[in-house]
């Protein structure tokens, strides 16, 4: 095979969701090979600076191809970094990819491809969230844990709460097994924005700074859980080595989640703050827009808007000292690819050294990036549930 052979495998113990996480955690650009004597054909997957952007397997091409290998349990694969020379047809996000996958695989909608089951009906080991009786939310899981960085592993029954909105403590847990619910409280009851599964973590990496921090959502377990509380004195540290930018970068992402959260709950108490929110702001960034390039704000606002199935949705405001644009070590599901941006006419911006921060993020320690794609993966969910939510009005 043409290029260099970085990582190898089977599926059994790797499984594509996981290989995206990987995959895309380290930027890699080259073709993702996998083989299953269980299916016909090969499966190919084509990654530039970590998202996938075109596929096949038989007769299937692109996101399609995509989704079918995602019924994959049965394996080898081979990833071999090297120049892609192929269409970008793809245009989700990686997590958005991965998110529905799992669903459709939970659902049926996707053929599972392996040995043959003992089981006549197949069993979901991790639901949806449910508003309303309906499945929502499916869990994510995050990369493999680097237990080096774990003091301790802690057991929580079912229903028992780890942090609570409004609390303090910059303890952060990585989840070992089963599955965290987040939610925010509301005066009509608590509104699940993300679930998340092993791998993940239960913490914000405004935890690492030393600015003043209080929890902004309740964290509760699902079932019977074990979490591994990490040492995040290493990883402070690290925090307090990055550059003004890159600093301000986190926050900044920080903020989206905190702000992207804050509009879940006004979509689910019926309230329209948005209201106005686009008035007078032109478009400076279109959704699907191939431009690079990322922006800390100096002056004025800008205002993300997605789109659901019924239209567009204002999601939040950025002000001074948030950043937006395309950085691609940090995949949301908001702009460019998924999201537009407004700005009012009084917009100043300074733009990032994206080479810069680039090399900053690849010398980070493994769990710090983990941190990192946690926070974006809880932005995606979070968006996600506005969107329904904006649907269901």
């Amino acid at each position: 095979m043409a290029g260099k052979l970085v990582l190898s495998g089977a599926l059994s113990f790797v499984s594509l969701p996981d290989l995206f996480q990987i995959l895309g955690g380290n930027n890699c650009t080259g073709t993702l090979h996998l083989k299953s004597q269980y299916a016909p054909n090969p499966g190919l997957i084509y990654f530039v600076n970590g998202n996938p952007v075109n596929a096949s397997s038989g007769s299937l091409r692109g996101i399609d191809a995509i989704y079918a290998l995602f019924g994959w349990t049965e394996g080898k694969f081979e990833f071999n970094e090297q120049g892609v020379n192929v269409g970008h047809v793809v245009k989700q996000s990686r997590m958005e990819i991965v998110l529905d996958a799992l669903k459709m695989v939970d659902d049926g909608v996707i053929k599972k491809v392996g040995p043959p089951s003992l089981d006549e009906a197949p069993v979901v080991e991790n639901g949806g969230a449910k508003q309303g009786g309906e499945e929502v939310l499916q869990v994510t899981k995050g990369p493999f844990v680097d237990y080096s960085h774990v003091l301790e592993e802690e057991d929580y029954r079912d229903g028992e709460r780890i942090v609570s909105q409004g609390g303090h403590g910059k303890w952060i847990w990585v989840i070992l097994e089963g599955t965290v619910d987040i939610s925010r409280e509301t005066p009509t009851g608590p509104v699940t924005v993300a679930r998340l599964g092993a791998g993940c973590f239960v913490g914000t990496l405004t935890a690492l700074s030393l600015l003043p921090y209080s929890r902004s959502a309740t964290a509760t377990a699902s079932g019977d859980i074990r979490l591994g509380l990490l040492d995040t004195e290493p990883l402070s540290r690290e925090y307090a080595s990055l550059s003004p930018d890159f600093k301000g970068l986190l926050l900044s992402l920080d903020g989206r989640l905190r702000k992207v959260t804050d509009r879940v709950v006004e979509l689910f108490m019926k309230e329209n703050k948005t209201k106005g929110l686009t008035e007078g702001k032109k478009v400076i960034l279109k959704k699907g827009s191939s431009k690079e390039g990322a922006f800390t704000i100096t002056d004025g606002e800008s205002c993300v808007v997605g789109q659901s199935k019924k239209g567009y949705v204002a999601l939040l405001t950025l002000g001074k000292n948030d950043v937006f644009g395309h950085v691609p070590f940090m995949d949301m599901g908001h702009e460019p690819r998924s999201a537009l941006v407004m700005a009012s006419k009084d917009l100043k911006v300074n733009m990032l050294d994206m080479g810069n921060l680039q090399g900053e993020y690849n010398n980070l320690s493994e769990t710090f990036k983990n941190v990192i794609l946690n926070t974006t993966a809880c932005v995606l969910m979070a968006t996600r549930m506005a969107y329904y939510l904006h649907e269901k009005k």
